[in-house]
């Protein structure tokens, strides 16, 4: 899959790069669906004799390319939530010269960005590299709710009803962009919904 190539913004917005092996002591990957890609693009037999893979395959076909890598440790799951306690004991368990990849979706990328920053690694160390979906992961501003997998603006919150404008402002403690209310000065006057890159 090609890769995305995401407008200018504000600071706030995350900027994505393209991984690279780097010398570690051990080197975690955490990708979903097309962020496979990514991984397979930057493999060699001697980083993956020290990898730890965490994939969320999201229905795309690579997790029989991944395994064929003979990582040193492999673990697929259906979502994020089902592989977090895992992506927190890896980190918990670290030592020093633990090199963090993330590729794929902004989503998965953010909130494992997230987790590492709680274990002490600063977001600067951190690979990543966008492939696949450019869905966002959005914070209604009014009632707190998440909801994954935004691809309109505006979206209504799956929490509170409200219909929502697609900031561009990026909470890396949240893993997720703003919604703010789009008819918060004028009730019921709603744009119609259209891509969030069109």
């Amino acid at each position: 899959m090609s890769k995305f190539q995401f407008p200018q913004s504000i600071k706030s917005r995350p900027v994505y790069g393209t991984l690279e092996p780097r010398e570690g002591s051990a080197h975690l990957f955490i990708a979903d669906a097309h962020g496979a890609e990514a991984i397979l693009d930057v493999a060699t037999t001697s980083l993956m004799a020290k990898a730890h893979i965490i994939y969320i395959p999201k229905g795309e076909a690579f997790e029989d390319d991944l395994r064929a890598l003979n990582a040193a440790s492999f673990y697929a799951g259906p979502s994020y939530a089902a592989a977090e306690q895992r992506i927190h004991k890896a980190l918990a368990d670290a030592k020093m010269g633990l090199q963090v990849y993330l590729a794929g979706t902004e989503g998965v990328m953010g909130q494992a960005q997230n987790a590492a920053m709680q274990a002490g690694i600063p977001h600067t160390a951190i690979q990543t590299e966008h492939r696949g979906s450019t869905a966002r992961r959005m914070q209604c501003v009014h009632c707190k709710g998440i909801t994954e997998d935004v691809e309109t603006d505006p979206f209504q919150c799956a929490h509170c009803g409200l219909h929502l404008f697609v900031r561009d402002h990026y909470s890396r403690r949240l893993a997720a962009y703003q919604g703010v209310r789009i008819d918060a000065e004028d009730h019921g006057n709603v744009p119609e919904p259209k891509g969030i890159y069109e």
